[in-house]
Order: structure tokens, then C-alpha cells, then sequence
């Protein structure tokens, strides 16, 4: 098999697994608060992590780390898992979940403000279009699912979700900024020290797993949505000579992941959701490939 067909079977493995989760998220959270949730799904995480340095053979690389990238990741572990994936949480305990997954996918659009704020360079107008259409595909979940079901939407679970798609484009890019280091000991160090974090965390947040339906999902989630995927897909990338083709596979997630939700949880799925959700993937692809395709026609200049 080559690289670039093994790399599209992580990208794969990658996009099901990350497809589940958000069902999984709703059922852990009828058995456990958020803060129990994370941090079974966290230390199955960093297990699963100290398997693949295991299998790799990379635990003598910890050693190569100056001091100096341990605070670094000290201050990741801090962002992601404990902050980003806490937030998250939270907002599905409040949200339907073809709310909250559709509008934490639109952190693309987040990351391309941030990194115009951080690079001091402007947006190139052409984007602004896509940024609309994900804009508008997220006003219309938010506002319109709402209104179809007669039941108004928690503002606090709808700010969470956004502020979850904020939090991990932030996270994007100050592990962007670790690339000297292995990926799967940077997945490493990031976990193990929120779950450090998360432990401590546990003399001031009473903790109680005395659900075994509530442990099972938790550890479904560290497993497929933080440990497996994390590990494939930096793996896809890594032997792909064709990145955009891997992560053009991640567009199918969010559509698997409502299919999911509807079959298991028997959530409705509204058609604002399916409208909102294209325009956000809309967005996000006419952004990535389609400014430069029309730039490149002379299209749009």
C-alpha cells in the first residue's frame, strides 16, 4: 500500500471516529456531569497515547525536551484538554446536539480572524464571502432551530458553543507553534498535564463514577475523540503528498455525525440544521479552495 492510500485509510478512521462523538457526548452526559466526563475521557486519552509512544518507541524523546517546552506544554495542557474540552462539554449538556456540533464546526472561520489578528495582516476581501455564508449557516441554526421547535435555545449553551470553536482555533495555533516536537509526545504532554490539572481540579469539584454506562461512554470518548483520531489524522497528514485531500475528508464528519444523532439519540434533525450546517462547510471550502480556484480564473480579483 503506499503512503498516499495509507494516509486517506488514517484520514478515514480519522473522520468515523470523530462522526460518533457527538452522539457519545449526550449519552456520557446523561449519566455524568461535564467535569466527570472529561476526566475519565482525558486519562483514556493519555493512556491511549502512552500505548502508541509504546508501540513507537519514543518514550527516550521525552528525555531530548528542554525545560523550557515543558511550561509550554504546561500552558497547552491548560487550553486543550482542560478549557476547550470543558466548555464543550458544557455546551452539549445544554444544547441539542445538532446545535452544538454544527456550530463548534465552524472554527475555520474563527482561526482565519485570529490569525489576521496575531500575523497583523489583513483578511483578503474575497474571504469575507465565505466567512458570510459560515456566519449565516451558524445564525440560522442558532436563531431558526429554535423557533421550529417552539422551544427558545440557552443563550449560555449557544455562547459555550462558539466560544468552544474560538477556543480550539486558538489551540491550533499555539500547537502550530510546537512543530519541533514528535506530534504524539506534544498529544502526550498536552494531556498530561490537563489531566494533572483535571485530578487536582477534583479537592474543590465533588467527582462521582458510580455510573458504569456513564465510565463506558466517557472512555469511548477519550478513545475516538481525543486519543484514535488525534494519532490518525496526524498520521494521514504526515504521509500524504496531498493534505487537501485528507482534509477534505473531515467535511464528511458533521453529515455522518447528524445521521448518528438522529438513528441513536432520535433527535429530529430540523431542516435549519441541514441548511446551517452546508452553509458553514460551504463557507469554510469556498475560503480554503474555491478563492484561490476563481482568484486563479481571474474570477475575482
Amino acid at each position: 500500500m503506499t503512503n498516499n492510500n495509507k494516509a486517506i485509510v488514517y484520514g478515514i478512521v480519522a473522520v468515523l471516529s470523530w462522526s460518533t462523538v457527538a452522539t457519545m457526548f449526550k449519552m456520557a452526559l446523561r449519566y455524568y456531569s461535564h467535569y466527570e466526563m472529561l476526566l475519565i475521557a482525558s486519562l483514556t486519552a493519555l493512556f491511549v497515547f502512552s500505548v502508541a509512544i509504546t508501540i513507537q518507541k519514543k518514550w527516550s524523546d521525552l528525555k531530548k525536551i528542554p525545560p523550557k517546552q515543558w511550561g509550554k506544554f504546561a500552558l497547552i495542557g491548560l487550553l486543550n484538554p482542560l478549557v476547550y474540552y470543558l466548555v464543550l462539554f458544557k455546551s452539549y449538556s445544554l444544547l441539542p446536539a445538532q446545535i452544538a456540533q454544527p456550530i463548534n464546526y465552524s472554527w475555520p472561520i474563527v482561526l482565519l480572524v485570529l490569525l489576521s489578528i496575531f500575523t497583523r495582516t489583513a483578511i483578503p476581501k474575497t474571504k469575507y464571502i465565505g466567512m458570510f455564508f459560515s456566519l449565516a449557516g451558524v445564525t440560522l441554526i442558532s436563531l431558526g432551530s429554535g423557533t421550529i421547535s417552539g422551544n427558545s435555545l440557552p443563550l449560555p449553551g449557544l455562547l459555550l458553543a462558539f466560544l468552544s470553536a474560538f477556543l480550539w482555533a486558538a489551540y491550533w495555533i499555539v500547537n502550530n507553534l510546537n512543530k519541533e516536537v514528535d506530534f504524539i509526545i506534544a498529544l502526550f504532554l498536552s494531556f498530561l498535564f490537563g489531566s494533572i490539572y483535571l485530578l487536582i481540579g477534583t479537592i474543590f469539584v465533588d467527582v462521582d463514577f458510580h455510573s458504569l454506562p456513564g465510565l463506558l461512554s466517557s472512555i469511548y470518548v477519550g478513545t475516538f475523540e481525543m486519543g484514535i483520531p488525534f494519532i490518525f489524522f496526524g498520521l494521514a497528514i504526515r504521509k500524504t503528498g496531498n493534505s487537501a485531500l485528507v482534509n477534505q475528508l473531515c467535511y464528511l464528519s458533521p453529515f455522518i455525525s447528524l445521521l448518528l444523532i438522529h438513528l441513536i439519540l432520535g433527535e429530529q434533525i430540523y431542516t435549519t440544521t441541514y441548511l446551517g450546517l452546508l452553509l458553514i462547510v460551504f463557507g469554510i471550502i469556498f475560503n480554503e479552495y474555491l478563492v484561490k480556484y476563481l482568484t486563479d480564473k481571474q474570477i475575482l480579483k
